[in-house]
């Protein structure tokens, strides 16, 4: 499991960008996965892929595998805006 709030991604030239942890959670059938954006810009991407149980990140590739992970994202969207909204009462 992903212990640590802060996680480095390799680009495609070799360098590491540190990214923020959004979120982690496992599916229905037991796969682990991660959320996360760069830190740096202030509305960015929010990123995902699964990891194994060493930590190693892998691209999520299929369709209804992203369907299901925006799912989940949007949920947590929709619980964040409801948990602000809460604060500013």
């Amino acid at each position: 499991m992903i212990d640590s709030n802060k996680i480095l991604i390799q680009e495609d030239d070799g360098t590491e960008v540190e990214m923020e942890i959004l979120f982690t959670f496992e599916s229905d059938e037991g796969v682990s996965y991660v959320l996360f954006t760069d830190p740096k810009i202030e509305e960015g991407e929010v990123y995902a892929c699964r990891y194994d149980e060493d930590g190693n990140l892998i691209p999520v590739e299929d369709e209804d595998e992203w369907a299901m992970v925006e799912e989940v994202f949007n949920t947590f969207i929709e619980d964040e805006d409801f948990i602000n909204e809460e604060e500013k009462n």
